[in-house]
């Protein structure tokens, strides 16, 4: 009897992990799917992001974004040096929006850290809910 207790109290631990498992796997957020068309949508407009990989307020937008940032435009200005010079990036983070014929604006430059609700402001873009 002793044995069946065992196996039957492993089976029980068992099974609770895997549903403990399960309830934190489905609980935790999946903003970088839910991101996937806000980021698309960016990119859609000719949004880009000049940053630079030591730059804290550049990694706070890419986290923000989770793995949508993806789809985002980015310019690493530690690499492509000459992209930032010709863009007028003085620091970091710098997001372009281009010039527009539908609203007439000549594009529009911002420079720090915009956060996704300013970024969605500023675009458009729709920004899903729970952001």
């Amino acid at each position: 009897m002793s044995k069946f207790k065992t196996t039957s109290a492993i089976i029980v631990l068992l099974v609770a992990a895997v549903a403990a498992g399960l309830w934190l796997w489905r609980s935790s957020p999946r903003d970088g799917n839910k991101l996937d068309g806000f980021a698309m949508c960016l990119r859609d407009q000719g949004v880009t992001m000049y940053g630079a990989y030591w730059c804290s307020h550049c990694q706070n937008e890419k986290r923000a974004f989770g793995d949508s940032f993806k789809y985002v435009p980015y310019v690493e200005c530690t690499e492509e040096t000459q992209k930032c010079l010709d863009a007028g990036v003085k620091g970091y983070p710098t997001w372009l929006f281009p010039a527009s014929s539908v609203d007439g604006s000549d594009g529009r430059r911002f420079e720090g850290e915009m956060g996704l609700a300013k970024l969605s402001e500023a675009s458009g873009c729709v920004l899903p809910d729970n952001n």
